[in-house]
């Protein structure tokens, strides 16, 4: 298949390295690539090469125009290419694989074929193994992917409609297990309540925290799918009624203890009839001993490889002044060479919000990296936020040039003042909403560009200065919305 490939004399260099063998290149006379247009690129090849006739032609991914008629004038399929050059090499890699577009950026296409080619993976493991122990239909263990498991702190002391909107949340962030945390004071009525109203909103398998024998009992009357955690204090009394219900249970080591101590509980459980048994060998904050506990997760797996282990990642995460996507994955990949089935966060404090859908795309990146024996990269998937796989190409100093300075004075624009806000998603389910407030309407979008094109649009904003501030400061709250960051007007990040 013959394949051209359009650029101009900036990106020149980029585009010989990435393409290489695997298509021709055409320069067109002109900087910037970007702003080809039909009729110059048509030109151009006819200037060239008038008698070559190729398949494929790309043109760079943010290019606009119509190359309809360039198409049929010349024979050829004409297609955005990437937005950055130094995507070419792989994106030529996918020719003949999947249809390209003309209106879509090829990495913007292939990263949606990539995530979907992945993702339908992952289900084909999951559909294809066999479990350690079915959770109601959810799979632990044995080649299953990680389940992740999301507590609601608190969840009894919580007022019916705030939990609903809890779990409601949780689960749109891909939790798989939806555990309620009993607070202090809690009574087995108010496990009771929060059981049913837990059933009401979700299929998800429902599990109570607590240690207390009365609420642990209250629980499984009501019909709870998992019970954390059995230990020697409390096994005598919950484990029977666990056994006639027939619903796992987690067991932990007594307080202060370690392995031996969760073996012998293992063990005690088995005499009574358990036959669903988790261990949750405690993973220990850093600064708090978590070298140990992950030997003794290790020693733990070598002794039992057929009972699922419960990892608990925020232990971890919330103990820990560090943006959470890294650790997460990081505790994850632990997680899997330790042969864990359930990853477990609250997502409590502000700076762990996001968890659960950082394990659960943590827990997919593992089962293809464990599939294809690699190391969990380039798979289609990632928990890239903030730094980037592949740089840019930077800008060069020019020769002459004239240093930027800030405006000391500053005029209020006759059209008015706007003041900005934003509206996160709490839910995660989409966008959140920036919010522009001025004296004479309101209007709100999900992106700085659609704001203030309308701000415009209405004559909200009458001067250059003023059109330039909001320009920064409606992108600074579009980037607070992407990255799950408050947002106040005229702050710093």
């Amino acid at each position: 298949m013959d394949i051209l490939v359009a650029t101009g004399k900036l990106a020149e260099g980029t585009v010989r390295k990435a393409v290489d063998t695997k298509a021709h290149i055409i320069v067109l006379d002109m900087d910037i690539a970007a702003f080809i247009t039909p009729r110059k690129l048509q030109e151009a090849i006819k200037k060239q090469d008038p008698h070559k006739n190729y398949d494929i032609i790309f043109v760079p991914g943010l290019v606009s125009g119509d190359f309809s008629k360039v198409e049929q004038d010349l024979g050829s399929k004409i297609y955005l290419g990437p937005k950055h050059a130094y995507d070419l090499g792989y994106v030529l890699d996918f020719v003949g694989k999947i249809e390209f577009s003309a209106k879509v950026p090829a990495c913007e296409l292939l990263a949606d074929v990539r995530k979907k080619l992945a993702l339908a993976k992952v289900e084909q493991i999951e559909n294809a193994c066999e479990p350690l122990m079915y959770l109601k239909d959810l799979k632990l263990g044995g080649g299953s992917r990680m389940k992740v498991l999301a507590e609601i702190v608190d969840a009894t002391g919580m007022e019916s409609s705030a939990l609903e909107k809890k779990i409601l949340a949780f689960v749109s962030r891909g939790a798989d297990m939806i555990d309620l945390g009993a607070s202090l004071n809690a009574t087995p009525d108010d496990v009771e309540r929060t059981i049913r109203i837990a059933r009401k909103v979700t299929a998800l398998p429902i599990s109570i925290d607590t240690l207390e024998p009365a609420l642990l009992t209250r629980a499984i009357e009501t019909g709870v799918d998992l019970v954390l955690s059995l230990d020697n204090n409390n096994l005598d009394e919950i484990g029977p009624l666990a056994v006639l219900a027939e619903i796992p249970v987690v067991v932990i080591p007594d307080s202060c203890e370690g392995l031996d101590s969760l073996v012998k509980n293992i063990e005690k459980a088995k005499e009574l009839g358990i036959r669903k048994i988790i261990a949750d060998p405690v993973l220990d904050p850093i600064g708090h001993g978590i070298a140990c506990s992950i030997a003794r997760y290790y020693e733990f797996q070598k002794l039992f490889p057929r009972i699922p282990v419960f990892f608990g990642a925020g232990n971890v995460t919330e103990l820990l002044d560090v943006d959470s996507p890294g650790v997460n994955a990081t505790l994850c990949g632990i997680a899997t060479d330790l042969g864990a089935s359930i990853l477990f966060t609250p997502e409590y404090s502000n700076k762990t919000q996001g968890s659960i859908s950082e394990l659960k795309v943590a827990s997919q990146m593992m089962i293809l990296a464990t599939e294809r024996q690699s190391s969990p990269k380039d798979l289609g998937i990632d928990l890239m936020i903030l730094k980037e796989k592949r740089r840019r190409t930077d800008a060069n100093m020019p020769d002459k040039y004239t240093e930027a300075k800030e405006r000391r004075m500053w005029k209020t624009d006759p059209a008015g003042s706007v003041r900005i806000g934003i509206m996160p998603d709490e839910e995660r389910t989409g966008e959140g909403l920036i919010v522009a407030e001025h004296e004479t309407s309101t209007i709100v979008g999900t992106n700085a560009r659609e704001v203030l094109d309308t701000l415009m649009e209405m004559e909200l904003v009458s001067t250059l200065e003023h059109a330039g501030y909001l320009g920064r400061e409606l992108k600074k709250a579009e980037i607070a919305l992407k990255f799950n960051r408050s947002y106040a007007q005229d702050d710093e990040f």
